[in-house]
């Protein structure tokens, strides 16, 4: 087989036949087959660092190990997971309860990522369907993805039949159809090169979606990114259409943890990494990677003191200010122009999640996830005890509800005024679900983050991707440049098993299969109309 180059391009054989099963239900899902080579090291094994413990780190750990290296994962945090992890945490009422950075969806696209979780859990009862996440906006609109048809085209006429904000006569009438083209035609790294020097909400305008269809679906799923859809790449929208919409038939229903990140996953997933072999240093921060004395690096770490053995290559798995500062720590890490790479990745503007343990309960009828648009910053409202299991306890222990709240992309006000923050997405919760209005807050929890990466418009050229010019030094992370239909936290999964693979293969080891969603739009006739029109 051809090997993937260091941006993570597939090899051009990369097929839907393969051997193994099929990741879900999409007969057109995409096998990317791993690279040829032995099973196991001859002799004695390579020792590899992983620098950070989210889940690009502890898949490049998984996918090293799995294959005879010696591995240390080492995270900042005393958990596993990254912006994926939980925390114990005691509520006024006495409760011990888990806190998080927040909601997250698991699709059924993220085929990758399902893998690395089956690792520790084959029979899959970590996650449970999310039935529907309707979208509404303040003008009272509403949306639903239930009993939609998953197949593409279908999906998309059926819910523009049956949508009262998709209506199929205004999108017959006002759509461009040349300059949506390009949502139909997706292939990575291609649609990049189209339109990547344009921003989402600029894009949506030129092709004229109605004002309503665009702010509450694009709007809504462009700020799952972090970012304004003015300060969004284009192509990343596309992207992201193509791989949750029109380039998969796995559909638009997800699945969620039904217990805490830490007992759903995390924990499952250390013992795993002890099984094969991985040593798991956590609450431990990477302070320095160094030239080592008998091995290519030395990584010196802070906290306890401990110092680590020398390794033969190291994968960083860190997140961009993680990353940024460790380099300015060691200058012998890694050539100049890449380093000069790294100094110029951006986070994404400010994010806050605010978790309500409310006194009485919400209606029976609220979602466990409702998306918004028009209610000020608030982005979308969580009832955590529609699905996970410490959250229900509580609530039938109380009577009350606990409810999260979501603001991504805050203006400078709000991130300099947290507290103002905080208030505003509690009284866009009261209009939203009035019944809480009345609800007293027995205790709550806000986390306020900047360290989402930014893709913004005409930066994917400068992207960098799993290999960094030194083949003993890997890159992992939603940061990096995957030239493959993924994005969030199965980007984030690819990148892990890519760089873990381009180690492996410098000696002489077999990689490990990746699937994807299809690699081109599904429908020939609009690629044809693409591909003459672009």
């Amino acid at each position: 087989m051809t090997p993937r180059n260091g941006t993570g391009v597939t090899p051009p054989g990369a097929s839907r036949a393969g051997n193994g099963q099929r990741p879900g239900r999409d007969r057109r899902a995409v096998l990317h087959p791993p690279r040829a080579g032995r099973p196991r090291p001859e002799g004695q094994p390579p020792r590899v660092a992983v620098v950070g413990g989210g889940i690009a780190g502890v898949a490049a750990a998984v996918a090293l190990a799995e294959r005879g290296v010696r591995v240390q994962l080492l995270e900042r945090e005393r958990q596993l997971g990254g912006r994926l992890r939980g925390w114990p945490t005691t509520l006024a009422d006495g409760s011990p309860v888990t806190m998080s950075r927040g909601f997250h969806a698991f699709f059924r696209q993220y085929y990758n990522l399902r893998a690395l979780l089956r690792r520790a859990d084959p029979l899959g009862r970590a996650l449970a369907p999310m039935p529907d996440y309707p979208l509404i906006d303040a003008e009272g609109h509403r949306d639903t993805f239930q009993g939609l048809p998953r197949t593409p085209p279908w999906n998309a006429l059926a819910f523009a039949l049956f949508s009262p904000t998709f209506r199929w006569w205004d999108l017959a009438t006002r759509i461009d159809p040349v300059a949506a083209l390009p949502l139909v035609d997706v292939s990575v790294p291609e649609i990049y090169r189209r339109l990547d020097d344009q921003d989402a909400m600029t894009f949506l305008e030129r092709v004229r979606f109605p004002d309503a269809a665009r702010h509450l679906a694009f709007s809504v799923f462009s700020r799952s990114f972090f970012a304004d859809p003015r300060r969004l790449s284009a192509a990343e929208l596309a992207t992201m259409f193509h791989i949750y919409f029109l380039g998969s038939a796995e559909g638009l229903v997800f699945d969620v943890p039904t217990e805490p990140f830490p007992r759903a996953l995390w924990e499952p997933m250390g013992d795993y990494l002890a099984e094969i072999g991985v040593t798991v240093r956590a609450g431990v921060a990477v302070e320095q990677v160094v030239p080592g004395r008998e091995r290519r690096f030395a990584v010196r770490t802070g906290g306890d003191g401990y110092g680590g053995e020398e390794v033969d290559a190291v994968v960083l798995a860190a997140d961009i200010t993680g990353l940024q500062a460790l380099l300015a720590a060691s200058p012998e890490l890694g050539a100049a122009p890449w380093r000069a790479q790294i100094a110029r990745l951006r986070t994404a503007p400010p994010f806050l999640v605010s978790r309500l343990w409310l006194e009485s309960p919400v209606r029976p009828d609220r979602p466990g996830f409702l998306g918004t648009s028009g209610f000020g910053p608030l982005d979308n409202v969580s009832v955590w005890e529609r699905f996970e299991g410490e959250a229900a306890r509580w609530a039938r222990r109380t009577g009350g509800s606990v409810v999260e709240l979501h603001a991504y992309a805050l203006t400078p006000e709000m991130t300099t005024d947290p507290e103002r923050g905080k208030r505003r997405l509690v009284e866009e919760l009261r209009r939203v679900y009035p019944e809480t209005a009345t609800a007293t807050i027995l205790d709550e929890r806000h986390e306020l983050h900047a360290d989402c990466p930014l893709f913004a418009p005409g930066t994917f050229g400068d992207r960098p991707g799993v290999t960094t010019g030194d083949p003993a030094v890997v890159l992992a992370g939603d940061l990096t440049r995957v030239d493959l239909p993924v994005a969030l936290m199965e980007r984030a999964t690819t990148s892990g098993f890519l760089a873990a693979d381009a180690l492996l293969g410098g000696w002489g080891l077999r990689g490990h299969p990746l699937w994807t969603v299809p690699v081109r739009g599904r429908l020939a006739p609009l690629r044809a109309a693409a591909s003459r029109f672009g």
